[in-house]
């Protein structure tokens, strides 16, 4: 019988080939999964049996089809949060981890409970971060993917002691944010609106075989220049948002302070009904590789 040591180089050789960005990681996550480990409880001495080897061998050759891993292992890590993902719902990614940053930054110096709207909210990640990490956040997730919004349930579901543990909690809304049906948001209007958009312009083809083939094409693309979605929601924040609250909203890295047409001059040039400026304060972020990644806006009217 062959070690994990043994099977984990002849599968990281495999995906190497396969042209998987992430080889010996992924090769390792797969072993992992097989025995109901984890990554680090993996011991490369043991020996791993027939049917372990089968079963291994088979997710292999899935990864090295391009099949995302977090689809093979039905699962994702987010922060602190274990999130279930699959067909039909974007797999969340590290650089939305600086937008959850913000996020539980800006809400924890406001005295709770604080109410939030994730639009665009896709399997949790955003929504159930900020819930789980900030006392007091009552959180509701807007979602219009009838593929998605099961995996965003499940995934509410599944985290429902951690949030009830802050005094938090989150109600997943099935509809468009695009067209404002958020009366929900009550009188008093929202602390603050964050969205990871479909910011992708409709013409570009993703490089990655994972993004292409499997993540949904509604969480990737956004118009001819990848804003429509991002110029929709900003109105739908506009309308639900307390005066000084706060909007947020990840987008692109040609997206940012740099460019001309891209997020914070969208929002810097909204204007309302009356022509006066919706938002103040804008400022972009950059992520963990020194690239534009947030956006973030006030609404302009008073303060919190």
């Amino acid at each position: 019988m062959p070690s994990t040591r043994t099977a984990i180089v002849d599968a990281t050789h495999r995906l190497t080939r396969a042209g998987v960005s992430s080889p010996g990681p992924d090769a390792e996550m797969l072993l992992a999964h097989v025995l109901g480990l984890s990554r680090g409880n993996l011991i490369l001495s043991r020996e791993i049996d027939e049917e372990q080897q089968r079963r291994y061998n088979d997710l292999v050759e899935q990864r090295c089809r391009r099949r995302p891993l977090q689809h093979i292992i039905g699962s994702t890590g987010f922060r602190r949060l274990t999130l279930a993902v699959g067909p039909g719902v974007f797999v969340p990614r590290p650089e939305t981890e600086l937008l959850v940053e913000l996020a539980v930054r800006y809400l924890r110096e406001i005295p709770s409970p604080v109410q939030v709207w994730d639009l665009c909210a896709g399997s949790g990640a955003i929504a159930l971060s900020i819930a789980t990490e900030v006392p007091g956040a009552q959180v509701c997730a807007v979602e219009l993917s009838p593929e998605a919004v099961p995996w965003l349930q499940r995934n509410v579901a599944a985290h429902a002691q951690l949030m009830q543990a802050q005094g938090s909690d989150a109600h997943v809304v099935e509809g468009d944010a695009t067209t404002t049906p958020l009366e929900r948001a009550g009188a008093a209007g929202a602390h603050l609106v964050v969205t990871n958009p479909p910011y992708i312009p409709d013409s570009a083809t993703p490089i990655e075989p994972e993004v292409t083939h499997y993540d949904p094409p509604l969480a990737l693309y956004g118009g001819p220049d990848g804003l429509d979605i991002v110029r929709a929601l900003a109105k739908t924040a506009a309308s639900i948002l307390r005066p000084g609250g706060m909007f947020m909203v990840e987008h692109a890295d040609v997206q940012g302070e740099a460019s001309p047409s891209g997020v914070p001059a969208l929002l810097r040039a909204q204007r309302d009904e009356g022509n006066q400026e919706v938002w103040s304060t804008v400022r972009d972020y950059s992520d963990l590789a020194g690239k534009p990644r947030v956006t973030t806006a006030v609404r302009r009217g008073g303060a919190l």
